[in-house]
């Protein structure tokens, strides 16, 4: 049965710790809801009611435009080994960009990342889990390299142009602020 705390529980921060996927969820008033899986060991509990994840350069940029328009995050995370859970951290989020001076106190947390564009700061104001008997077993056999792969070969430069050309709004036309912020 479902249940609602305040903040994440030891148990909680150990489950977080040994996941290797979770989902973010945004949106603005106007916008499309974009739900986006993560992984590459990027979220980070800072507290118990304070997490952070680094985001690497992609197809879109939505989180960064919804958060900016509109704070709301959810974070999900499900056992697909072991004993079923799902998790899900509800708050209030901030992005940071590498001009960001708050970029330099929560990077040093993640292992660098190529493209790596923003993070992700999230103050956890409810946290609900629920069974999670209907998700399927499924085995994690590796991370993938495609991503940083072509981060690494596309380089600074390239990576800035990608921004520049894919990067700067959001599918409804949001601003993301990349360019200006990632200075």
């Amino acid at each position: 049965m479902g249940q609602k705390f305040n903040e994440l529980s030891e148990k909680h921060i150990q489950f977080i710790a040994e996941q290797k996927i979770f989902f973010v969820g945004t949106a603005c008033t106007d916008s499309r809801v974009n739900v986006s899986p993560k992984g590459m060991d990027s979220l980070r509990v800072i507290s118990s009611t304070r997490v952070a994840w680094l985001n690497v350069t992609g197809s879109g940029n939505e989180t960064s435009a919804h958060v900016q328009q509109d704070p709301r995050m959810t974070i999900m995370l499900c056992a697909f080994d072991g004993p079923p859970l799902i998790l899900r951290l509800y708050g209030t989020a901030k992005v940071y960009h590498k001009g960001d001076a708050e970029w330099d106190e929560l990077f040093p947390l993640f292992q660098p990342l190529p493209g790596a564009r923003q993070v992700f700061d999230m103050k956890i104001d409810l946290v609900q889990s629920s069974c999670g008997i209907a998700v399927p077993y499924l085995s994690y056999d590796s991370d993938r390299e495609q991503l940083s792969d072509w981060a690494t070969k596309k380089g600074d430069e390239g990576i800035k142009q990608y921004w520049a050309d894919k990067n700067q709004v959001s599918i409804d036309g949001l601003p993301t602020h990349i360019l200006a912020k990632s200075s």
